[in-house]
């Protein structure tokens, strides 16, 4: 099977165990929410982070009250996540700078999003993604790590892979392959002791054809 064959049965399978639809794991009420949720994600579990949000959104829920936020209360109330120090001071950050550069809202465009302090690439796309309905390519440890593993890509630096995925995947897949990708690595393709035996892309994944 050539790649471009393999691609579209990879995408395939992945829609019909894991469907369609976009799957956010992160809890959040508005986009302001889900970018903040998002930052605090970094190196850190969604369900980690699931545990912390509420209590800090209800301190702070919108950016306007996060911009006028005490350093040392958004640590206490995000101490659990990991980088807490370096996160509570880029989210009232970018909280500030929604407020004066933006009206009070998240911005739409991968450069508007990543002059935020604190958002990368990544970042940027969760939102445009999810929110904003723009087609964007989320490269997190799972999708660089399986997409090498499916041929899909040969580097590891994430924004070289984002341009080999936004290559080779179609459109309408980008996000989604995502949040299809996580749940693959999460339960499935592993990063320790993966369960390929149990895998509906074991007899397609290059990696396995060449044990």
């Amino acid at each position: 099977m050539n790649k471009k064959d393999r691609i579209k049965e990879v995408l395939a399978r992945l829609d019909k165990e894991y469907g369609t639809e976009k799957i956010i794991y992160l809890t959040s009420e508005s986009t302001w929410q889900l970018l903040v949720a998002v930052m605090l994600s970094a190196q850190c579990t969604d369900d980690r982070v699931n545990m912390t949000t509420p209590a800090l959104f209800k301190k702070y829920p919108t950016a306007e009250k996060m911009a006028d936020a005490k350093l040392s209360r958004v640590e206490e109330l995000i101490h659990s996540v990991g980088l807490y120090k370096s996160k509570a001071k880029n989210i009232i950050a970018a909280s500030k700078m929604i407020m004066e550069e933006y009206g009070g809202k998240v911005p739409e465009t991968v450069e508007e999003l990543t002059s935020l302090p604190g958002v990368g690439r990544k970042t940027a796309n969760v939102i445009r993604g999810n929110v904003f309905g723009e087609p964007s390519i989320v490269v997190d440890t799972h999708v660089n790590r399986i997409s090498n593993k499916l041929g899909f890509t040969k580097e590891n630096d994430p924004e070289k892979v984002e341009y080999d995925l936004m290559k080779c995947l179609p459109k309408d897949h980008w996000i989604r392959y995502n949040m299809q990708i996580i749940t693959l690595g999460r339960t499935i393709c592993t990063a320790r002791n993966p369960k390929c035996g149990e895998c509906f892309l074991s007899d397609i994944c290059p990696k396995i054809s060449r044990k």
